[in-house]
């Protein structure tokens, strides 16, 4: 396919699309489609309406809301300001909104109409909020705060290096911290990120991961940047999700946990899905028995496994097509694929800061034009993440092959030490996750008077598929290291999961570990 368009300011690409295709689709939500050009003018409309009510360059406004077009308007109308959008998790309880929407500092807060009654609750401690803005349903505000605008241009003094996202970590340690990620920041990963995929005016990419993460809001900007229509879905339903593929989605992009429930759903559902062109997936592992099963439902479909932060914009590695059919290496189907352009790597020592052995695991550190520029009003977080020469410590362990394959092997935090012996429990999740009674597990460690800690497998069976625990503890210990294999097995009926579908080990750990002592 053709280059993307020349882009210096994140709005370029729709801008660019506006002039060039200005009846071509844009967006389609509920019962209304957009051309880009009318796009466009509600974009500017956007950023006339902001600049009316003070919004300037430096300043951020944040949206509470499922998905919707709005929040993308909000997005580019900031870029034109210099300002910047905090995407809200709309799954938070009130005490948890208020601090996140305190903690980005938001002068207009935008509110889709279902949650006005939590927002209600808490309006009295938003001390930054200068006015609410209802989004949607009988009591809408949106479209006559539009309305009454001016449409305005990019602002003069407007920089690529301004913040134009605040996108808050999944939090699974502690309070979320604000991830500030630039336009520079934004253009690069939306020019890197989209691997070999191949997108058109004849597509119809599907955006139905939450805007509030990056699986949201930066997928849906490959949209203008290719030109291709995005059928925008508040949320991942089952009867939303059929819908999109009636009408016509030829790319999207979903959890793994979406992907194990169409399975669960049976062959019906699938053979829906086997019409995608592109399938791209990401955000947490796929289990391999779910990635198999994928594969042999939709043989046409291409396949993209990504790896990323949201620290980086996204996506830093793919796994693409041709390497979840390599024959030759089938071990590469639980990697993360190969960095992208762009970007630079380096597997360091945990404890010396000094570049392991090539094939060893160690702390993935990044460099990239994707990186952020930091924690909002976080020093001492920002001076951990970012070290001397650009590069951002991600927190996971992992290792390089000798063809320049990812492994993701654990996170720092969750690496298991027993007995002076590391364990990494992703290699001992999937092959638990290969029993047939297994639906979903997490590995974590415990507490151990001998060895420090032991491993622990917690697991949610198939339905009709229940088994003694020891009969999963042997079917480890055959097929792995004897200290490697879980000592004790808990059954649960479902595993904790964030909203961007990552298993929730802190919660996990919570019943075995002291509270004010470690968890790791």
């Amino acid at each position: 396919m053709p280059d993307l368009p020349d882009a210096t300011y994140l709005s370029d690409f729709h801008q660019h699309r506006a002039e060039q295709d200005p009846d071509g689709r844009c967006w389609t939500y509920l019962d209304r489609t957009w051309t880009w050009a009318q796009a466009w003018d509600d974009v500017r409309r956007f950023a006339g309406a902001l600049q009316a009510e003070g919004i300037t360059r430096g300043d951020r406004i944040a949206f509470l809301d499922k998905n919707n077009p709005a929040i993308l308007m909000a997005t580019q109308a900031s870029c034109l300001l210099g300002s910047a959008n905090a995407i809200v998790n709309w799954r938070l309880a009130g005490d948890e909104l208020d601090y996140v929407i305190n903690d980005a500092g938001a002068r207009i807060l935008f509110v889709g109409h279902e949650l006005v009654p939590t927002i209600d609750l808490i309006r009295d401690r938003l001390v930054g909020v200068e006015r609410v803005v209802v989004v949607g349903g009988e009591h809408d505000e949106l479209d006559a705060f539009l309305a009454s605008a001016e449409p305005v241009g990019r602002q003069p003094g407007v920089e690529p290096s301004d913040v134009c996202l605040v996108m808050y970590s999944s939090g699974t340690t502690g309070r979320p911290k604000g991830v500030m990620l630039t336009q520079h920041n934004m253009v690069e990963h939306t020019r890197n990120a989209k691997g070999d995929v191949e997108y058109g005016p004849d597509d119809t990419m599907l955006v139905a991961m939450p805007m509030f993460h990056v699986g949201g809001s930066s997928y849906a900007l490959f949209g203008p940047a290719t030109g291709t229509h995005g059928y925008i879905i508040r949320e991942v339903d089952p009867t939303l999700l059929a819908g999109a593929m009636a009408a016509g989605v030829t790319h999207a992009f979903l959890v793994p946990a979406v992907v194990a429930g169409l399975l669960q759903a049976g062959p019906q559902a699938m053979q829906l899905f086997s019409r995608l062109k592109v399938f791209s997936y990401g955000a947490a592992p796929m289990p391999l028995p779910v990635l198999r099963g994928a594969l042999e439902h939709w043989p046409t479909t291409q396949f993209m496994q990504v790896y990323g932060m949201t620290e980086m914009g996204g996506v830093v590695t793919i796994l693409d097509d041709a390497a979840h059919r390599d024959e030759d290496h089938p071990e590469r189907l639980v990697s993360a694929g190969r960095p992208i352009p762009g970007v630079e790597l380096r597997v360091v020592d945990v404890a010396t800061l000094r570049d392991v052995e090539p094939g060893q695991a160690g702390e993935l550190w990044w460099r990239t034009e994707q990186n952020t520029v930091g924690y909002l009003g976080r020093p001492d977080a920002t001076a951990e993440l970012l070290q001397d020469g650009g590069w951002l410590r991600s927190g996971d362990i992992g290792r390089v092959d000798d063809g320049g394959f990812v492994f993701i092997e654990d996170r720092v935090k969750d690496m298991i030490i027993t007995g002076g012996e590391n364990v990494y429990s992703p290699e001992v999740e999937r092959v638990l996750a290969e029993h047939p009674a297994v639906l979903e597990t997490a590995v974590i460690g415990v507490p151990d008077d001998t060895w420090g800690e032991s491993v622990k497998a917690v697991v949610a069976f198939r339905p009709e598929h229940q088994i003694d625990p020891q009969e999963l503890i042997d079917y480890a210990r055959e097929r792995l290291a004897h200290y490697k294999a879980p000592k004790s097995v808990d059954v649960v009926e479902a595993l904790p999961r964030n909203p961007s579908g990552k298993i929730l080990k802190r919660d996990l750990r919570k019943g075995y570990w002291p509270q004010d002592g470690r968890q790791v």
